[in-house]
């Protein structure tokens, strides 16, 4: 794979990273009255526990790290498929919605739980669809449109 090819894995999964981040600081600052170092920090305890909430910034920091490391892997898992099954770029809006429910599903249904995510988690109605639609077309979609790009 040429240098150029890397470098829009990396660009698509930051992109979906930064996107999603961006939903997450609004839609839970609006709904909670949760700030962009909490959700950070939530994301941190992943790894940390619940000492990541009295971390403060290093925690918050990690949680950033650790979730654009998620995306860029997310796009590398899709890249690498794509080569292998080529619908996955010539149908990028379908195929990209579809690997974005699947990451949703991944990460809520497997990877939290089995973290060391403190909490408790609930899908509520409107958390639930708008978690989907922004993992399916500002996560899966990026993701699959800059792998398409990648393998060209």
């Amino acid at each position: 794979m040429r240098n150029s090819g890397i470098v829009l894995i990396v660009a698509g999964g930051a992109l979906a990273a930064m996107l999603d981040l961006m939903y997450a600081f609004s839609f839970y600052g609006v709904r909670n009255g949760v700030g962009p170092e909490r959700i950070l920090q939530s994301i941190a305890s992943g790894a940390m526990g619940k000492s990541a909430y009295a971390a403060g910034w290093p925690a918050a920091l990690l949680g950033l790290a650790l979730h654009f490391l998620i995306a860029i892997i997310a796009a590398f898992v899709y890249f690498l498929a794509a080569r292998q099954v080529p619908v996955l770029t010539r149908q990028p809006w379908l195929c990209g919605a579809v690997f974005g429910v699947l990451m949703y599903g991944f990460m809520n249904v497997i990877v939290v739980p089995l973290s060391r995510f403190p909490g408790t988690q609930t899908f509520p109605p409107v958390v639930l669809v708008s978690g989907l639609l922004v993992h399916m077309f500002l996560v899966g979609v990026v993701i699959a449109h800059f792998s398409r790009q990648a393998l060209r």
